[in-house]
């Protein structure tokens, strides 16, 4: 591992421990859904409502896969709609369940999920998702307010893939 790449990983670290318990604790569990890594039933419904919402979420990540290296080429529109369209709802399922309370959590998860190759389009479809009327008002607002001028209107993005995906830690283990 070069020194470059253990300092990204670090930097990616921090960030997730910067987020709050709960978002982290949705992001390991929307990767398990999302990558297929775990039966996200087994490790994380603790109860009835939690169990329907796992289900919900496999449900609703089912367009992942129709996502996975599918953002449009060039600066035409053509191909805008079936991505753009795909990314608002499985983004505005994800900020309704109220577990992501910032641009910067909802764009790790979804750098994890999806690749690099999304981030030109996540402002936009966390913009387009946060402001939904499906989205509580006070909601929209605090999430609306997360997105910095710098990430909606960043000249360029990076194309390194994301190094950490954090994971279910057994408590036994740990």
């Amino acid at each position: 591992m070069t020194t470059s790449t253990a300092s990204m990983t670090i930097a990616e670290l921090r960030e997730f421990a910067g987020f709050t318990p709960a978002e982290q604790r949705y992001i390991k569990r929307s990767l398990d859904i999302g990558l297929g890594r775990h039966d996200a039933f087994k490790l994380w419904a603790r109860d009835a409502a939690e169990n329907a919402s796992i289900r919900s979420q496999y449900v609703s990540y089912q367009e992942l896969k129709g996502l996975r290296g599918a953002a449009p080429s060039g600066t035409g529109f053509d191909d805008l709609e079936p991505f753009m369209g795909k990314l608002l709802r499985v983004s505005a399922f994800d900020l309704a369940q109220e577990r992501l309370t910032s641009f910067s959590a909802y764009r790790f998860l979804y750098e994890r999920l999806l690749g690099a190759h999304v981030r030109p389009w996540l402002p936009s479809a966390f913009c387009a998702a946060a402001a939904l009327p499906q989205i509580r008002p006070n909601r929209r607002k605090d999430l609306l307010k997360s997105l910095s001028e710098a990430a909606a209107t960043a000249p360029g993005w990076s194309d390194r893939e994301p190094a950490f995906y954090p994971d279910w830690v057994d408590e036994a283990a740990a």
